[in-house]
């Protein structure tokens, strides 16, 4: 028998004769447990530091920097999440729109700048509730007529650049004439994605179609690629849904629709029970009293209905305004 072996067989004997040896606490401790709660107990330098590293890699509550591993998601800005969010820049050119007899932001105290200060005062307080009535989706506006040839284009692009002289509020500007865009060919704007895209793609977020102009507070929506089902895109659930983003991201923003005209079409009733305000343009001396009262006929469901009588010879401010010429938007 080998020393080893012996002394083995003496420990055995002196613990049944109850002898108390030292260290017989932590011997029968370890002899207790199994071999991994041990090793937990005094873990060897490897697996403190293994520990160590696992710890750190993992988010603290208090720290609002901190991501999981392999996690991208938090990491990545995601366009539109922020109104801060750049969009993609389009400078109009307003020396040639002053010529086509459009209004200049930087000339305040033309006539016509007086005239479209009066237009669209009542259409603020509406928007914004100031007016004594509570008017549904108030800062949605759509400007249209009953007949192509009204200037309806002309009064929706005037009145979004003189909303967008207000101190407090921002204008996004909507081409929703689909079969024709008469507002993208007078602002010059670029074939890009809008309005339809949005409806009909999911890889587009609205700030991917929306275009930031060098006026001050004046954004553009253009009205996208052509599309047959243009009527039941506008009616759908989804046009809805960007309806309520465009409304609820910026509470300081009046949208303005550039819309087809109501008698020649199917998309424009169907618009109009989507707004708040609906304008009228009616073109004097030219639109019939019949034209005139069948497109109000399809708009009775909407609360707030104005009417503007565009292409006058004379306002009451004494000044000439709207187109005379065959080129006249519609």
């Amino acid at each position: 028998m080998s020393l080893i072996e012996k002394a083995a067989r003496r420990l055995a004997e002196l613990q049944r004769a109850g002898v108390k040896l030292p260290g017989d606490q932590s011997a029968l401790a370890s002899a207790e447990k199994p071999p991994e709660a041990a090793a937990e107990r005094v873990p060897i330098p490897e697996a403190a530091v293994r520990k160590r590293g696992a710890s750190d890699l993992r988010p603290r509550p208090a720290d609002p920097e901190a991501r999981s591993a392999g996690d991208t998601t938090a990491q990545i800005a995601v366009p539109g999440d922020e109104p801060g969010h750049s969009l993609r820049r389009f400078e109009l050119d307003l020396v040639r729109l002053e010529q086509q007899g459009f209004l200049h932001p930087e000339k305040p105290e033309s006539a016509l700048a007086q005239e479209f200060r009066a237009i669209k005062r009542p259409i603020i307080r509406n928007a914004t509730g100031r007016s004594g009535l509570k008017v549904a989706n108030g800062n949605l506006v759509m400007v249209t007529s009953a007949m192509p040839k009204e200037g309806k284009t002309y009064v929706a692009t005037n009145l979004a650049i003189s909303i967008a002289m207000e101190v407090d509020h921002k204008v996004l500007l909507v081409d929703g004439d689909f079969a024709n865009p008469a507002l993208s060919r007078v602002l010059r704007i670029p074939s890009s994605p809008g309005l339809l895209d949005l409806l009909i793609r999911d890889d587009l977020q609205i700030t991917d179609a929306l275009l930031q102009t060098n006026i001050e507070g004046l954004t553009v929506l253009p009205s996208g690629q052509r599309d047959r089902r243009a009527t039941e895109l506008i009616a759908s659930e989804r046009m809805g849904r960007l309806l309520h983003e465009i409304t609820q991201r910026y509470p300081d923003r009046i949208v303005i629709f550039d819309s087809p005209p109501l008698l020649p079409t199917s998309e424009a009733p169907v618009l109009a029970a989507q707004m708040g305000q609906v304008i009228m343009t009616v073109a004097a001396d030219s639109t019939t009293e019949h034209s005139v009262k069948q497109a109000l006929a399809l708009l009775e469901r909407c609360d707030v209905v104005m009417m503007l009588l565009n292409q006058a010879s004379k306002t009451d401010l004494g000044s000439y305004y709207g187109y005379y010429g065959n080129d006249s938007p519609s």
